[in-house]
């Protein structure tokens, strides 16, 4: 089974869908200028164990790569998935501080 994952920006997430166009599993977000919060990873059971997550927090960080944005991890998923991928450090928010 192949997964495909396109940005639906529409829906402010990024989909996950298999060779039936079935809907395998969402990364959701919300974008302010540069700044891109990814707020919720979600895999449907059927799909669970199969990589879907990974696939899914991959391209997000690869899109946000590629435009320039600070990613800004709430996703308990995402926070964990970035601690094993270091390469995307240099485009990781660590640290926040509330603002008044």
């Amino acid at each position: 089974m192949t997964i495909a994952v396109t940005d639906v920006p529409e829906k402010d997430r990024f989909e996950a869908r298999d060779d039936d166009g079935t809907l395998a599993g969402v990364i959701t977000y919300q974008v302010t200028g540069n700044v891109i919060a990814y707020t919720h990873t979600k895999v449907e059971p059927d799909h669970e164990g199969h990589g879907v997550g990974d696939l899914l927090a991959r391209t997000a960080m690869d899109d946000a790569q590629a435009k320039g944005r600070v990613v800004v991890p709430i996703c308990p998923f995402l926070s964990s998935w970035l601690e094993k991928h270091k390469e995307y450090d240099k485009i990781v928010a660590r640290s926040h501080r509330r603002v008044k």
